[in-house]
């Protein structure tokens, strides 16, 4: 974006009687560009274009949608440079056998950049759920080389005050991608008599040592007990199975659709 500045003195070479093509083969800016500020010389505001982007940066509008959609990319989904493309590809694996968080996924992008569109990429077994963007690396800054798990993941100040004031989303977010809500059994001698008993339990997995830290730390501040259970695939499997947390859960989060 070219300030008001650099506007001014390439307006002032047109008002010399110069043609827009003499102007812009010596300025190197495009005659469509020349010829918008002869009608407006003042610069756009860029507050639809991406928050962390304007002269003060600010969080999203749609924090909520954002604390999401955060939990979802940290679990699932990823940012590539595409060749042959504007911007960068934000994707996020969703399986086939939940339609509801298909559906939610590409509600929380549009919320967030409601001025990019979102498609579905069928996978086998998964829609990757897609939308491009210059900005997709302004708002989640944790993109870099290589896999999330192997390097580290830590949230911006701006971030962390999103996930403090939506804790709940976050949370969605992540068990949506990597959890699951699951019945565990077990018997019990009652009277002589062997009984099997039911109950439902979460489980998040993931191989960051970060992200895990991300998703305990912030049920501990949403008051939700978890322990931390057996390995697997150098993955860590956090389980929270007590009544009262199990409750908590299934009232703000609730199994996969």
């Amino acid at each position: 974006m070219y300030d008001r500045s650099t506007r001014e003195q390439t307006l002032a070479l047109v008002a010399q009687g110069r043609s827009l093509n003499s102007v812009s083969k010596q300025t190197g800016i495009s005659r469509f560009a020349i010829r918008s500020w002869q009608t407006r010389v003042e610069p756009l505001s860029r507050r639809t274009e991406c928050p962390r982007c304007e002269r003060v940066p600010r969080p999203p509008e749609a924090a909520t949608a954002y604390a999401y959609l955060l939990g979802l990319y940290l679990g699932d989904g990823c940012l590539s440079k595409q060749p042959g493309r504007r911007g960068y590809a934000l994707r996020i694996a969703c399986a086939d056998a939940w339609p509801g968080l298909i559906a939610a996924c590409r509600e929380a992008i549009k919320a967030v950049r409601p001025m990019n569109s979102v498609c579905n990429v069928q996978c086998q077994g998964c829609v990757m759920v897609t939308s491009y963007s210059h900005h997709w690396p302004c708002l989640f800054p944790q993109h870099g080389p290589g896999k999330k798990h192997e390097r580290r993941i830590q949230l911006d100040a701006w971030q962390q005050q999103i996930v403090d004031n939506h804790p709940w989303e976050f949370l969605r977010g992540l068990m949506h991608s990597d959890g699951c809500r699951i019945t565990n059994w077990t018997t019990r001698t009652v009277g002589g008599e062997r009984k099997r008993y039911e109950y439902p339990r979460y489980f998040f997995t993931n191989r960051s040592v970060d992200i895990v830290r991300l998703y305990t730390d912030t049920l501990d501040k949403v008051g939700v007990e978890w322990k931390s259970g057996r390995q697997s695939r150098r993955a860590e499997n956090i389980s929270v199975a007590r009544k009262a947390s199990v409750a908590l859960m299934d009232q703000h989060i609730g199994p996969k659709y």
